[in-house]
């Protein structure tokens, strides 16, 4: 009797343990491309932060404000269906007009990519995008993806490079 509880016990303690999940792919590669998916800004920056290091440079952190100008801008260009940097004005209007204490500041937009992995690899694969992340002195970012069904990309992406 005493070993038919011990099985039950052990049974349902790895019944217990089979409800602990692990996420089954990287925050990196989640799909934005549904109305649930919440960018993981901490993974951006130690992605982009990874990659700056491998180029000799210093990483960055997560700023609240950028966050915030970051999907602004995201929200701007899905809500005009429209991939452009001013939508909303120039980089350096839209910084002043929040307040933000900006010494240096670089964006890049893109849209029509679901994972922040894809996002990233875009930027680093394109000339103008990969100085921005590679750009000496930022040590701030803010990023956004929002989706957006009813549009051309989907998914509209904005990072906000900085230092104050």
């Amino acid at each position: 009797m005493r070993a038919i509880v011990a099985i039950i016990g052990i049974l349902a303690l790895g019944g217990c343990m089979a409800d602990t999940r692990t996420p089954d792919q990287p925050t990196m590669y989640l799909s934005m491309a549904n109305g649930g998916a919440t960018l993981d800004p901490q993974a951006a920056a130690s992605m982009i932060s990874q990659y700056r290091q491998n180029n000799g440079l210093g990483g960055v952190v997560v700023d609240p404000d950028l966050m915030k100008l970051a999907e602004q801008q995201s929200q701007a260009m899905a809500s005009r269906n429209k991939l452009d940097h001013d939508v909303k004005g120039p980089l350096d209007k839209r910084l002043g007009a929040s307040g933000y204490p900006a010494k240096l500041a670089v964006e890049n937009v893109s849209a029509g990519y679901h994972t922040l992995a894809e996002a990233f690899s875009g930027w680093r694969d394109s000339p103008p995008h990969k100085a921005n992340m590679l750009k000496s002195g930022v040590t701030k970012l803010g990023i956004a993806a929002i989706y957006a069904p009813n549009t051309k990309y989907k998914v509209f992406w904005t990072l906000i490079l900085a230092s104050t």
